[in-house]
């Protein structure tokens, strides 16, 4: 597997911190590679460590509770070990309360969980301050093609558009295999684990909202109009419950949702949201496979791509009009419209109107999969493929 030095360097100035080192991110994303990757960095310098697969079952037949937990790993600290490593730590019941007592017994503490209530008010309050959290997400496409590499083999950005970035899905050479694979990652991370987690009992009701969600990718959503949606299917259903369950897909890490930024009142309007899966398998699986959504699928991968690059993103709205992502990082500013063709004059005239309401005082950026260079004095065009490769804006 390739080194994910992109975020193990995130994490590398906080080897020894007395902080809890918190990695988060959807189920399947790697977390556990980058975790065993840390340990043999410290472990080639010389450093003893202890790893914990809390999914493993021959470790978790030993270990059910907190106070398991702290007298095993406890016990080999006379050995020398000081780096300790939790992976899937919410497994073990009151977790949070034995990796406060860890950290006060000199240990420097690595955990990874595949739910956001890692990071929840209760778990911040018991802690008190005392944790650096990274999220990891699946693969972007640099990274693609460095594993695709590694095990010579190809992946095209066509591919990327289509079965989306999580690891293993390089090692499948067919489509019907890739597919396959996300089906069972959909029921497993979807539907399996929240449903089980949160004890969801209209199981029928989340399945036809979460559906709906992840094919409406790239796409402005309230709760309303989910409502709507689910009402013209003749289903009994509330706003508030709609509400929950997206809540429980964000805290899933399956989807995220984008604000709008006014310029009117130069803030951010939270009613107003799109939604962007974590990975656009999740759109494709929905499809019928013979009409993939690839112009809402290339949106959401340069979504992908952007957070990668660190970029804080926003919807940008002027006089009404859409433009897709305002992206800031580092007092710069870029905004950016996404197309998947402008070669007819109706598609470019629609993407290059909001920008000639504008003045200059952000840099004006068009992506498209067109082959063509439609740059013009004010606004840059970078080819998708091009984009790809990108590690900043700049």
């Amino acid at each position: 597997m390739i080194k994910r030095e992109h975020y193990i360097k995130q994490v590398r100035g906080f080897y020894d911190s007395d902080l809890i080192k918190v990695i988060t991110g959807i189920r399947r994303c790697g977390k556990s590679v980058i975790l065993e990757q840390i340990k043999t960095e410290l472990e080639v310098s010389g450093k003893k460590c202890l790893y914990l697969n809390l999914e493993d079952h021959t470790v978790s037949a030993k270990i059910n509770n907190e106070k398991d937990l702290i007298e095993y790993v406890l016990s080999t600290k006379n050995n020398g070990i000081k780096y300790v490593f939790l992976d899937e730590v919410q497994n073990i019941e009151n977790w949070n309360l034995a990796c406060k007592t860890l950290r006060l017994h000199g240990l420097s503490l690595f955990i990874t969980g595949s739910n956001s209530k890692l990071l929840s008010s209760e778990f911040t309050k018991e802690l008190s301050g005392r944790y650096i959290s990274f999220h990891v997400r699946p693969f972007v496409y640099k990274e693609l093609l460095e594993y695709a590499k590694e095990l010579n083999t190809e992946i095209s950005f066509s591919d990327y558009l289509i079965f989306g970035g999580f690891p293993k899905i390089v090692e499948f050479e067919n489509k019907d295999d890739k597919t396959r694979y996300l089906n069972e990652l959909n029921e497993t991370i979807i539907f399996n684990d929240i449903i089980s987690r949160y004890n969801i009992r209209k199981i029928d009701l989340f399945r036809r909202i979460t559906n709906f969600v992840l094919m409406s990718n790239s796409r402005i959503f309230s709760a309303n109009s989910i409502y709507t949606y689910i009402k013209q299917q003749k289903i009994n259903c509330s706003v508030n419950t709609i509400m929950k369950y997206l809540a429980y897909l964000k805290e899933a890490y399956i989807i995220r949702t984008l604000s709008q930024y006014s310029t009117k009142a130069k803030r951010k309007l939270e009613f107003f949201e799109k939604i962007y899966n974590e990975d656009v398998g999740f759109n494709t699986i929905k499809q019928n496979l013979s009409e993939y959504d690839i112009t809402h699928n290339l949106e959401n991968i340069i979504y992908n791509e952007l957070i990668y690059m660190g970029y804080e993103l926003f919807v940008y709205n002027v006089g009404g009009k859409e433009i897709d992502f305002l992206a800031v990082k580092n007092s710069k500013k870029y905004l950016i419209q996404v197309a998947y063709s402008v070669v007819e004059e109706k598609a470019k005239k629609r993407e290059f109107e909001p920008f000639n309401a504008l003045d200059n005082e952000f840099a004006k950026i068009l992506i498209t999969n067109d082959e063509i260079d439609f740059s013009t004095s004010t606004v840059r065009h970078i080819k998708f493929k091009d984009f790809l490769t990108l590690e900043s804006l700049e």
